[in-house]
Parts: C-alpha cells; sequence; structure tokens
C-alpha cells in the first residue's frame, strides 16, 4: 500500500485513479474523498484496485450513526466508479486492514456487457 499524500509523486496508474477518486464527494463535508482525509492508502495494478479509507469499521456503528452511512455511500461511489469500468477487482478496506467493499470479476464479464440502459 503506498500511503494517500497529495504532495507525493505518482505513477500514471495512480494518478489516474487519484483523479477519479477526485470526483467522489464526501457526504459529511462536501468536499472529495481525498481533501476530506478520507483516503488513507492505495495500491494499483493492472487488474485490481486497492483503497485504504480512514475509518475503522466497527458493527454497531453499521446499525447507529451517520458516520456509517456516509462511509456506505463513499464505499458504493468508489465501487460504482472503478468496478468492471476500470478494474476487474476492487478491494476497499479500513484502517483495521478489515475488507468493507468488494468486486471480484471471477466471470469475466466486460463493460460491454452491461446493457446501456443499466450502464
Amino acid at each position: 500500500m503506498k500511503i494517500y499524500t497529495p504532495d507525493r509523486e505518482w505513477p500514471p496508474e495512480y494518478r489516474a485513479v487519484i483523479e477519479e477518486l477526485r470526483k467522489i464527494t464526501d457526504p459529511v463535508t462536501g468536499g472529495d474523498i481525498l481533501d476530506s482525509g478520507v483516503v488513507a492508502g492505495l495500491e494499483v495494478s493492472d487488474e485490481t484496485l486497492k483503497v485504504w479509507l480512514r475509518f475503522e469499521s466497527h458493527a454497531e456503528y453499521n446499525i447507529i450513526g451517520e458516520s456509517a452511512i456516509a462511509y456506505s455511500k463513499i464505499i458504493g461511489d468508489i465501487m460504482e466508479r472503478f468496478a468492471l469500468v476500470k478494474f476487474n477487482n476492487v478491494y476497499i478496506y479500513d484502517l483495521g486492514n478489515h475488507i468493507v467493499g468488494i468486486f471480484e470479476n471471477k466471470k469475466g464479464y466486460r463493460i460491454e456487457d452491461i446493457s446501456p440502459e443499466r450502464a
């Protein structure tokens, strides 16, 4: 994992992902998830994207509290932007290294397989 810092020199494949992450809004602050400090780290390869978010997941937070709802929206937005569209595998982790979001394209679907009505 590469720790996210805005002033870091990023390889091209990371820069493309960072530009897309910048388009995702943090519902709590109204800013993007990078400037809000939500993204802790990244790992980018040809087929796989891994994103670490700056929170810890606990069952009780998933039942109550606004933060859980905000993080659920962020996880969904990351999946929508990257899963199958740009990467065959997308994993989202919390700071405890627990998977909080996962997409694995085990059947080899392509973006063209999705109907235009659903895309």
